[in-house]
């Protein structure tokens, strides 16, 4: 009965660790099918992808072709391009969590087997500390980034515009993202209702697909993290408990065990680095473009004391700020924390122990002592350096662009 009530328990705190990933992922279909999910499952979340791809593509292709073909100045252009870029590259991020469907998966099922593995209240209570961390995060995530844009959608879709058709005046609602007239006529209704209830939608999942890589990383890394500060509170009993030769009520006393969970942390952290690096690669460039671009809205919003306008674009700003800094963060914890078992081990009571364990604990030290780093695109490593680099790229791109225009 116990053990029934533990496993329950255990359960529930997995769930917890992952509840919000599911809420975000699961709408839009890219949530990964487990051995469990049914098969009426499997095709709603066909449909729903389907849906998704559809709903983007009548954005973002309207608006692409209203960039190349329409007879516009170099300006009005570039008011279009911040929004196109980011409908753009959701797409692709999109496109990126559902290729990494069985990386994630096999992340979410590392997750759920460490918290069977441990047992001991004590230590569940560290993973469950790195477990909120996570929700906060992305938490925070959804409210910036879901907040900004869809809050920039009902701006400019409760702006109306008036336009001269022949003889006739019409008063239409502005989209978010501009379509090629000649394509869908979006001065006319009902297709400008239609194409607004559209592009709602299609920010919607751009907008998930970007809060769920970020609260995947999130979450992943602070699960990662946790089980790191686990290891080190293990390798210090372990020492500490060296000379009590006879105390069967400890095990930690094995030196395996903590072996094995170090290589075990390590392989879910290179599952973090093949779910993130695709993700990471696009993160930085979507951006470092749209910093630059709502930068020079923000400027142009200033300038026509257009406060409405001003307040939603700082909003996006701080949004797409504080998501490449979550990730950029991420990747460099991960290493730090990696690098800290070798650390930890070195200042630990080690001479006390048998020959043996010594060397055990050297190969501990040897294997910490290798660099691990969550990568964008296997090129860049992400870390604080990288964030500082996006930040100078971006508004060195902002400087360019007020000279040109």
């Amino acid at each position: 009965m116990i053990d029934k009530i533990a496993s329950i328990e255990q359960a529930n705190n997995s769930n917890y660790s992952i509840q919000l990933n599911r809420w975000f992922l699961k709408p839009i279909g890219a949530w990964p099918p487990s051995p469990s999910t049914t098969k009426l499952e499997k095709i709603i979340s066909f449909v729903l992808i389907i849906c998704c791809y559809s709903s983007i593509c009548f954005t973002v292709i309207p608006c692409l072709l209203h960039v190349i073909l329409e007879d516009e100045s170099f300006r009005d252009k570039l008011k279009v391009l911040g929004p196109l870029s980011h409908w753009f590259i959701g797409g692709i991020n999109y496109t990126t969590l559902l290729l990494r469907s069985k990386e994630i998966r096999y992340c979410i099922e590392h997750m759920q087997k460490d918290w069977r593995i441990v047992t001991r209240a004590e230590d569940q209570q560290i993973m469950m500390k790195h477990a909120k961390i996570g929700r906060y995060i992305a938490v925070f995530s959804a409210a910036f980034m879901q907040g900004g844009v869809l809050s920039n959608c009902a701006v400019t879709a409760f702006s109306t515009q008036t336009i001269e058709i022949g003889n006739v005046t019409k008063t239409i609602h502005m989209i978010p993202c501009t379509a090629y007239k000649k394509l869908i006529a979006v001065d006319t209704s009902p297709t400008n209702e239609i194409v607004i209830a559209s592009q709602f939608l299609s920010g919607f999942i751009v907008n998930s697909s970007a809060v769920g890589a970020v609260s995947i990383a999130a979450v992943f890394a602070a699960h990662a993290c946790g089980q790191l500060s686990l290891l080190m509170v293990w390798i210090r009993e372990f020492v500490d408990h060296s000379k009590k030769i006879h105390d069967k009520n400890i095990g930690l006393n094995k030196i395996g065990k903590i072996v094995r969970h170090h290589l075990r942390i390590l392989s879910f952290v290179t599952g973090i680095e093949n779910v993130m690096t695709g993700i990471c690669f696009m993160e930085l460039f979507k951006c470092t473009i749209n910093i630059c671009m709502l930068g020079y809205y923000i400027l142009t919003a200033w300038s026509v004391h257009d406060i409405q306008n001003l307040i939603v674009f700082l909003v996006i700003l701080l949004s797409m700020i504080f998501n490449i800094f979550i990730i950029c963060y991420i990747g460099d914890i991960l290493t730090e924390q990696c690098k800290m078992i070798g650390e930890a081990v070195y200042m630990t009571n080690w001479y006390y122990l048998p020959g043996k364990d010594i060397l055990n604990l050297i190969q501990i030290i040897l294997r910490s002592s290798m660099v691990i780093k969550i990568t964008a695109g296997k090129l860049v490593h992400m870390s604080i350096y990288t964030f500082g680099n996006v930040m100078k790229t971006a508004f060195a791109y902002l400087n360019l662009l007020r000279q040109v225009t």
